[in-house]
C-alpha cells in the first residue's frame, strides 16, 4: 500500500482527543494542574504548553515530534496547539501527522480566591504585642519586614492599639513569620488553636491557629532597674541602667561607668524587669561644665563586664533648661557622653531625684547610690528645621489600612533615632526623598554644624517602573 492510501485507511492520532478543557481563575491569574494545583502561566508560554500536553490522555501510544501555539485571540476563551507526532504502522512503516487540539478556557474559582470572597479565607493569625507606652519598637519592626519582605504571604496586617495582628493562609506561613520575629526582636509567643469543623468518616479536621507574641516591655532609650541576680550575671553592673538599643538583644549600658551588657529574651524572661523611665518623660538640661574621666581613674574590680569603647566617661554639671538663670544651683552627674557633649550643649535626660517611681527592684536600692539625673542623649537644637530639611525617606506597608500613624511623636523620634545612631539603621532600607532635592537648606535654620545626618551613600534609589510597549525585534 502506498503512504497516500495508507494515510487514508489508518489514523495515528484516533485514540487522542481534539478537544479538551482548561480551568482558569479570574482572581489569581491561575490554570489548575490536576489534582489540586494551581499554576500561574503566561499565555503561549512553555508552562501553559507543558499544562496543555499533560491534559492529553493517549499521547503516550505516539512519539510527539514539535508542539506549538496556533494564534488565538486573547479573550476567545480558545487555546490551539498544533502538534507533530510519529507512529509505527502496517509493515514496520513510520507515519508521520500534524493535527490540532483546541482547548476551552472554563472560568473557576481557586480554595485561596474563594476563600477570601467568603470573608473566611485566613487559617491562622499571629498577635504581636508590646506593654509599653511608645510604638518606637513597632516602627522599627516595620522597617524589619519591609527589607527582608517577611509580608509576602500576608492576608492582612491590622495595627490594634498594643501591635499588629497578621493574617495568613496557612500555619507553615504563620510559623515561618513567628520565626522571623525571634531572630529580629527579643520576645516569647504561645500557640493555640481552635477546632471549627471536622469530618468523623474520613478523619479531617479543620483548625484556626493563632501565636500569640509578646516582645519585651523596654525599648530605646529607657532606664530599668535590674534584678540583683541578674546584675550579678551581667559582671556587676549597677541596677540602674540605660536602655541604649534593642534589636534581638536589649543592649544595656551603664552612664556612671560605660559598662555595657546585653540580654537576650531567655534571660529577660527568666528575670523580668520593667521600665522606671519612658522617654516621654524626658527633659532638657543645659550642660554648664564638663570634665573627662581618664582610664587610669575609674574604679574597676575583679569580674567586671565589658566596658564601651564608642562612649567616653565623664563628670557633667547640668541646669534644667527651664531654670536657666532662676537658679544656680547645678546638679552634678556622671554620663557616658562624654565625646559629644561640651560646655553650652542642651541634653534630654531623667530627674531620678524628683520622680516618683514604683519598682520593688528599684526600692531595695540604697538612695545614696541613685543618680540625681541620667543623661540620655544630645538635644540638636530646633528639631522642626531639622525634620523639615530631612533629604531622606521610609517606605511602608502598602495598604493604607494597614499603615501605623506616623504622624505621631513616636515617629519622628524614631526618624531621629536613625540620624543619630549608624549601627541601628544597619537594617533599615533608607530611600532618597527627591522631592526635597530642591529645598535650598539654610545653614542658620539647621543651626549646630554637627548635627547627624545620613549621607547619599547611605540611601537607596526608589524604584519607579514604567509601562513601556514591547517592540517586536
Amino acid at each position: 500500500m502506498c503512504v497516500a492510501c495508507l494515510r487514508t485507511q489508518v489514523d495515528i492520532t484516533e485514540g487522542i482527543p481534539k478537544q479538551a478543557t482548561l480551568h482558569f481563575c479570574k482572581g489569581c491569574e491561575r490554570y489548575l494542574q490536576p489534582p489540586s494545583e494551581w499554576v500561574p502561566c503566561a499565555l503561549e508560554s512553555r508552562e501553559l504548553l507543558s499544562l496543555c500536553l499533560k491534559k492529553l490522555k493517549g499521547l503516550n501510544r505516539v512519539k510527539l515530534v514539535d508542539a506549538g501555539f496556533v494564534w488565538t485571540e486573547p479573550h476567545s476563551k480558545r487555546i490551539k496547539v498544533k502538534l507533530t507526532v510519529h507512529a509505527e504502522v502496517l509493515g514496520g512503516a513510520i507515519l508521520q501527522q500534524v493535527f490540532v487540539v483546541e482547548y476551552t478556557v472554563n472560568h473557576q474559582m481557586c480554595d485561596d480566591c474563594h476563600r477570601s470572597e467568603a470573608q473566611d479565607y485566613w487559617r491562622a493569625l499571629v498577635q504581636v504585642r508590646q506593654k509599653a507606652e511608645n510604638k518606637k519598637t513597632f516602627y522599627y519592626l516595620e522597617q524589619l519586614i519591609l527589607k527582608h519582605k517577611a509580608h509576602e504571604h500576608t492576608l492582612g496586617i491590622k495595627p490594634i492599639h498594643e501591635g499588629l495582628d497578621f493574617f495568613y493562609p496557612t500555619e507553615a506561613y504563620a510559623r515561618k513569620m513567628v520565626d522571623f520575629l525571634v531572630s529580629v526582636l527579643p520576645c516569647r509567643y504561645q500557640h493555640s488553636r481552635k477546632l471549627i469543623s471536622h469530618d468523623i468518616h474520613s478523619n479531617i479536621y479543620n483548625y484556626k491557629f493563632t501565636y500569640s507574641v509578646e516582645i519585651v516591655p523596654v525599648s530605646k532609650d529607657s532606664v530599668v532597674c535590674l534584678p540583683q541576680k541578674l546584675t550579678n550575671q551581667l559582671g556587676g553592673i549597677s541596677p540602674v541602667c540605660l536602655v541604649h538599643r534593642v534589636t534581638n538583644f536589649i543592649h544595656l549600658i551603664d552612664p556612671a561607668t560605660t559598662q555595657i551588657a546585653e540580654v537576650n529574651s531567655t534571660v529577660f524572661w527568666r528575670y523580668p524587669f520593667d521600665s522606671i523611665c519612658n522617654p516621654k518623660q524626658m527633659t532638657e538640661y543645659i550642660v554648664m561644665d564638663i570634665d573627662l574621666i581618664l582610664s587610669k581613674d575609674r574604679k574597676t574590680f575583679p569580674g567586671q563586664g565589658a566596658v564601651s569603647n564608642k562612649h567616653i566617661l565623664a563628670d557633667v554639671w547640668v541646669v534644667k533648661a527651664s531654670e536657666l538663670g532662676l537658679t544656680e544651683n547645678t546638679v552634678h552627674t556622671r554620663t557616658h557622653l562624654g565625646h559629644i557633649l561640651k560646655p553650652g550643649d542642651s541634653a534630654l535626660g531623667y530627674a531620678l531625684g524628683d520622680s516618683n517611681i514604683n519598682d520593688p527592684n528599684f526600692e531595695k536600692l540604697d538612695t545614696n547610690k541613685i543618680p540625681d539625673v541620667i543623661l540620655v542623649r544630645k538635644h540638636y537644637g530646633d528639631k522642626g528645621a531639622r525634620r523639615r530639611f530631612r533629604n531622606w525617606k521610609l517606605k511602608h506597608l502598602a495598604e493604607e489600612s494597614t499603615n501605623l500613624n506616623t504622624a505621631t511623636n513616636d515617629y519622628l523620634e524614631f526618624l531621629d533615632d536613625l540620624e543619630e545612631d549608624p549601627t541601628y539603621r544597619q537594617n533599615v532600607n533608607i530611600f532618597r526623598d527627591k522631592s526635597k532635592d530642591q529645598i535650598a537648606v539654610d545653614v542658620d535654620d539647621l543651626g549646630d554644624e554637627t548635627i547627624p545626618r545620613i549621607t547619599l551613600d547611605e540611601m537607596l534609589d526608589d524604584l519607579n517602573l514604567e509601562d513601556v510597549q514591547m517592540q517586536e525585534t
